[in-house]
């Protein structure tokens, strides 16, 4: 009779948090013991909020650790079980992770919540994975088990750390289909799924109100599971005002200021966040007042004096991204601190954890010290145009990638010891499959720059089932058959024993004869792409060192980290693309393959042309590194120059001629 009582006694309908605060207590031993305030962690208030809803067929949360996604599970399972009660279906990643952690939560619940206590059933029929309250099933099932994931239907389906999950259970599907194939027989049925994210790339964009948010990319480019449920969602981001100008920005790690070159404790102790908008600087302190005033906004809404504007996304799915900024339980300074400790130990696991775990942030794969960034590739930026060749060039080379409509092509200098410098980097515009863009390509290859003309042009004939743009292969022999001298095609390999192996041809790859044969050099591609990134960490005036024009954009820049090196389960080296565009890296690649070939890491050091513009005062490195270490007799370097540009200028002369 008692427990008739209970069951029968009308409650307040509630949402969940506001079940959570009026219900649930935590104790002495917890890290913030006392009545639960869910207001602690604003930016998780709404997620619940959408769940309780029944608007949406599934709702998505992607933060960082600690943020506190678990304690909001838990208002969200008890006001269902006990305002709305229905069969509830939990998730976690593992069976150890249901056992240890989320099952002794789950009975604190329900021995907190007065309401609930006497709802529980006791004895033999509380199990560690099934639990039965209100008369309904509450089931603990963990993704590498599909007989629990298929066992019992669910009007309210809860996923945990997604991201940990297996992709595919025993080739049954893969673990949120198989979750919400639970709820069919529940019109409202809901799936609430929550992860820190892990790796893919990710760009952001800003709106014409001046919010920046994260850019939907192609699925191929996100490796998070996640991170691809929020793309398909409404992207709700969770903006702060700034305390400053009053103007809402959505905050990420990339805002975070703290002294160069500051050890990770001294980052710590001097960690602030600047605003986009005004540039005026927050401390952790600040984080409260920000939270409380904190909303979500979409792409395509505004916010204006602290109301959100704009009709809200249209999307069965209700997706929310906050960043790791937000959480309470953790200072800026500390999540710096770890991160720059994290890049120290160059290890790229340590630096994935401190990114996703501690800013709530997509990893692009490589950012953990193997691969600079722009910022310091900026460093190799020197006074000189695109166009210009510095005396110290004597020998030039191009890359070409070649594409269905456009060739792309870098042609680059080198001088001694193999340091080099780029003169151009552009795009020929027209159908690959038509001569009057190769016509193009022939007309830069016989013209001289600066009195050089490119001694040898590699161009890459290597057909890519992934890339959907890739060119004929056939027409890239077709050119060079025309410049046997000039002119090489290539064709790169992910592994090989040897750097280049130089092969002839008579048949293209559909088994066509070759009017005549043609050189194809098989690159091995590892070798070259970590060279050119070797090359862009050799500090200025050092031999090998990789110099850029004052011209030089963001574009190429971009693109020539486009991509890095990973080491495989199978302990094979890896490249995996950051961004999706890669054409001026290929181009530096194959121009790295036709130095290599020219042997230019044999020039001398001291070496000089006896024409050109004298840039050498101005770029600042003609006394120092290279030049410096071993100069030649003043003599000795135009005479190698001299015989290089004459031998060059009768072979075009004979190429015109014939």
């Amino acid at each position: 009779m008692a427990t008739a009582r209970i069951l029968i006694r009308p409650t307040t309908r509630q949402t969940p948090d506001e079940w959570g605060a009026d219900n649930r207590v935590y104790p002495p031993t917890s890290g913030v013991p006392g009545e639960r305030n869910p207001y602690l962690t604003p930016y998780m208030v709404p997620f619940g909020r959408a769940v309780a809803s029944g608007r949406y067929k599934r709702v998505v949360a992607v933060t960082c650790a600690q943020a506190g996604k678990t304690e909001s599970f838990l208002d969200i399972i008890g006001q269902r079980l006990d305002q709305r009660p229905a069969p509830i279906l939990y998730v976690g990643p593992s069976k150890e992770f249901l056992t240890d952690q989320f099952e002794p939560r789950l009975m604190e619940l329900f021995d907190q919540a007065k309401t609930l206590a006497a709802k529980v059933s006791r004895g033999k029929a509380n199990k560690k994975t099934l639990k039965r309250v209100a008369g309904v099933r509450v089931r603990l099932a963990h993704a590498g088990s599909s007989t629990a994931l298929k066992s019992d239907p669910a009007a309210l389906a809860v996923v945990d750390e997604f991201d940990e999950m297996l992709a595919n259970i025993k080739g049954q599907g893969d673990p949120l289909g198989l979750v919400e194939a639970r709820g069919d027989t529940f019109a409202d049925f809901t799936t609430a799924v929550t992860s820190t994210c892990s790796r893919g790339l990710c760009e952001t964009e800003v709106d014409e109100n001046g919010l920046e948010f994260w850019k939907v990319m192609e699925p191929d480019q996100i490796e998070s599971p996640i991170w691809r449920l929020f793309q398909e969602g409404t992207r709700y981001h969770w903006a702060w005002p700034c305390l400053h100008c009053g103007e809402y920005f959505i905050p990420r790690s990339k805002l975070l200021r703290y002294p160069d070159g500051a050890t990770p404790a001294e980052a710590r102790r001097n960690t602030h966040l600047a605003c986009p908008r005004c540039g005026g600087l927050h401390v952790d302190d600040d984080k409260a007042k920000m939270n409380e005033r904190g909303l979500f906004v979409a792409p395509g809404q505004w916010i204006e004096n602290g109301v959100v504007y704009g009709d809200p996304p249209d999307s069965s799915t209700w997706s929310m991204w906050a960043s790791g900024l937000a959480s309470p339980f953790v200072t800026w300074g500390d999540r710096v601190e770890r991160y720059l400790k994290a890049v120290a130990s160059g290890e790229d696991d340590k630096v994935q954890t401190a990114i996703n775990a501690g800013f709530g942030e997509l990893y692009a794969t490589g950012g953990g010290g193997d691969l600079p960034e722009w910022e310091e590739v900026r460093a190799r930026v020197v006074p000189y145009q695109s166009g210009e060749v510095p005396r110290r060039v004597v020998r030039l080379m191009c890359g070409v990638d070649v594409g269905k409509r456009t060739l792309h092509y870098v042609i680059r200098g080198f001088g001694s010891q193999a340091s080099s410098w780029l003169i151009k980097a552009g795009i020929f515009y027209g159908l690959t499959a038509e001569d009057e863009v190769w016509e193009k390509l022939e007309q830069m290859l016989l013209t001289p720059i600066g009195g050089l003309y490119i001694e040898r042009m590699m161009i890459d004939a290597g057909y890519r089932p992934d890339k959907k743009a890739a060119g004929d292969e056939h027409r890239v022999y077709r050119f060079a058959m025309k410049f046997p001298r000039l002119v090489s095609s290539t064709k790169g390999h992910d592994t090989q024993s040897q750097p280049v192996n130089v092969a002839m041809i008579e048949k293209d790859s559909s088994g066509k004869k070759l009017s005549r044969s043609v050189e194809l050099v098989h690159v091995n591609t590892d070798f070259f792409k970590t060279m050119v990134h070797d090359r862009l960490r050799t500090p200025v005036g050092r031999p090998g060192a990789f110099y850029l024009p004052e011209d030089v954009d963001d574009d190429y820049g971009k693109q020539l980290l486009s991509e890095a090196r990973i080491i495989a389960p199978n302990g094979k080296p890896k490249w995996i693309k950051r961004y999706r565009e890669n054409h001026w890296f290929d181009c530096e690649v194959l121009a790295a393959v036709a130095g290599f070939l020219a042997g230019v890491h044999r020039l001398p050091a001291g070496i000089v042309r006896e024409e050109g513009a004298d840039l050498d005062q101005e770029i600042g490195v003609a006394a120092e590194g290279d030049a410096a270490d071993a100069a030649p007799t003043p003599a000795a370097a135009p005479a190698t120059v001299r015989s290089i540009r004459d031998r060059f200028a009768n072979m075009s002369a004979r190429l015109n001629n014939r």
